[in-house]
């Protein structure tokens, strides 16, 4: 297998883009990859999503994004891991490059989910369950993440004020991102002071969703000339149950720990080499959780971490460094890409106020479901 690199990079600001379609915004995401890149053409579009089907009413993505962005006559291909479908469309681009099958590729991660009301999109996003063992039974995709948080809380022995930090530090990183949905600092006091939406689970715990698209532009790292050159130094996915009932530990995200642990072998590295870390913040918990099964803290620890302002940008791990999804916002089939925009952005050094001085290696996580698909992707800067 050849090594692949990151030639060009696109984002759209998240929001609730009513004026646009779904296929205006993947296609601005597009672009602006290939006009990074310096391309007018690509060998192959992969496409990561989640919804079309159900919210837009569109299926097919691949050749509906090859037919708008002009990539008439090649390979095109919609990817699907739920809420994972980014990274996941990610990871096929790249075996299809570093095998030497087609020599680059576009990778788009869009959604738009403002197109159907609230409710419709609840159900929707719940197809990442089990139909029959959790959603039949009436919980939604929230009322799972909450029964989780309430026994972490349980067995570890931490209130519901000790997650704060995960909310506030994202909020503070989104404050200087421009392709953030949300620009506005919050405290303590104002996290627990927050909407109940299942509990413990409030809105400050909770990721906002929104209409976006974040895409790549993927070649064999010979090709790039230009530094500092963005090199995948790791591709690795894993599962677990789909039902959360059906785990051995669910406190533990093994798959997490399964894809990171291959991830850190194929790269060569340990967790204490990463210099920034772009986790699956949907919830709060979720984010103690990644930084457990990957290696930076022990077994019901990772609050500490947010508590002890490690996870800052001048912190020993580094999160969410552009407001994560709980600030930059969870356009749930485009999350991933958002996620490896941003470790390109913060590699090259483009991040601004929220850059992690000398970053050099850095990692993305990008979860389907309650955990049952995870992907994670380590990249390197070369000089």
């Amino acid at each position: 297998m050849r090594k692949v690199a990151i030639l060009g990079i696109g984002q759209t600001k998240i929001g609730e883009h009513w004026e646009k379609s779904l296929r205006e915004i993947g296609g601005d995401a597009a672009f602006a990859a290939m006009q990074d890149a310096g391309l007018e053409k690509v060998d192959a579009l992969f496409v990561g999503n989640m919804l079309s089907p159900l919210v837009n009413g569109q299926n097919q993505l691949g050749t509906f994004f090859a037919d708008w962005v002009g990539l008439w006559k090649q390979e095109a291909v919609k990817i699907e891991a739920a809420c994972g479908s980014g990274a996941a469309a990610f990871r096929a681009a790249l075996m299809a490059v570093a095998s030497g099958d087609i020599e680059s590729a576009l990778v788009v991660g869009v959604e738009k989910m403002t197109d159907k009301a609230g409710r419709d999109v609840t159900a929707a996003l719940a197809t990442a369950a089990d139909a029959d063992y959790e959603v039949d039974q009436g919980i939604s995709f929230v009322g799972i993440n909450a029964l989780v948080m309430r026994r972490y809380m349980h067995e570890f022995g931490w209130k519901h004020e000790d997650f704060a930090p995960f909310s506030i530090n994202a909020h503070a990183n989104a404050m200087h991102n421009p392709n953030a949905r949300l620009h506005e600092k919050i405290s303590v006091e104002k996290f627990e002071r927050s909407s109940m939406v299942a509990t413990p689970i409030n809105l400050l715990d909770a990721s906002p969703t929104g209409d976006g698209a974040a895409a790549m532009v993927i070649v064999p790292a010979e090709r790039i000339l230009r530094k500092p050159r963005i090199l995948v130094s790791a591709s690795a996915a894993a599962t677990d149950t789909i039902a959360v009932h059906s785990r051995k530990d669910p406190l533990f995200l093994q798959a997490a720990y399964q894809s990171s642990k291959r991830a850190y072998e194929m790269a060569g590295v340990t967790p204490g080499d990463i210099n920034v870390f772009e986790l699956h913040d949907a919830f709060s918990i979720m984010a103690a959780l990644s930084l457990e099964a990957s290696g930076f803290a022990e077994r019901g620890r990772g609050v500490r971490l947010a508590l002890d302002n490690e996870i800052s940008i001048q912190g020993r791990v580094p999160v969410c460094t552009r407001g994560g999804l709980k600030a930059r916002g969870h356009p749930v089939g485009a999350t991933g890409m958002y996620q490896l925009v941003e470790v390109v952005q913060q590699l090259r050094g483009e991040c601004g106020p929220t850059q992690v001085d000398g970053a050099k290696i850095g990692m993305a996580q990008n979860i389907g479901g309650s955990g049952a698909t995870i992907l994670t992707h380590i990249l390197r800067s070369e000089s």
